[in-house]
């Protein structure tokens, strides 16, 4: 079709090849920066460094390539396509991974017995304290659990305090504490070796 609209003469390497080789280099190098930010967030230091080394060493190559192609509108889009579709991407496999640890407050003023047992029972460490809330007295719990652990707790909480109020947000490092075994994740290798503190 392409050569019956430019002849015989069209470039399908300079118009077709090439921008595909850009766009989905940029994908690799723009997914590999996404994770790099979100591992050095999460205190995975000593894999930064791999990660790096690779996002510059094709994003370097790719440079190269549009340098050359100046005259190539194609290039340009392919490059554009690529870091957007590269940063979605990048997110998506965070995502899956679900690296790190989050705390979840859930503050109620009924009874938590429930909640407190089966947190309990599926090894969640928490803390419960008394406070003043703006009705009257009030149960606070606080959790520290992993995110792949995350939606099982919510769960939890809407079961059997559907009317709790909890909010959920990241932290950087642990010391000590009760977690839930991470035996069903492929990373725990990995979390061995490059967290920066662990929950005992």
């Amino acid at each position: 079709m392409l050569q019956s609209i430019f002849g015989n003469s069209f470039d399908y390497h300079a118009w077709v090849v090439l921008p595909l080789i850009i766009f989905f280099s940029r994908i690799c190098d723009v997914s590999l920066g996404t994770i790099r930010h979100v591992f050095i967030s999460k205190g995975f230091r000593k894999i930064v460094p791999l990660l790096g080394f690779f996002e510059v060493l094709i994003w370097i190559i790719v440079v190269a390539q549009v340098m050359k192609n100046l005259n190539n509108w194609a290039c340009y889009l392919a490059w554009a396509g690529g870091f957007a579709t590269g940063t979605f991407v990048g997110l998506w496999i965070e995502e899956r991974l679900a690296l790190g640890l989050q705390v979840i407050r859930i503050i109620t003023n009924q009874d938590c017995e429930e909640l407190l047992l089966a947190l309990k029972r599926g090894n969640h460490g928490m803390t419960v304290v008394d406070a003043q809330g703006a009705v009257g007295p009030v149960k606070m719990i606080f959790t520290i659990i992993q995110r792949k652990n995350v939606k099982e707790v919510a769960m939890l909480i809407r079961k059997y305090n559907p009317t709790a109020f909890y909010s959920i947000e990241e932290i950087k490092n642990t010391s000590q504490g009760v977690f839930t075994e991470n035996s069903k994740s492929g990373l725990s290798s990995i979390r061995k070796m490059f967290r920066a503190s662990k929950g005992k």
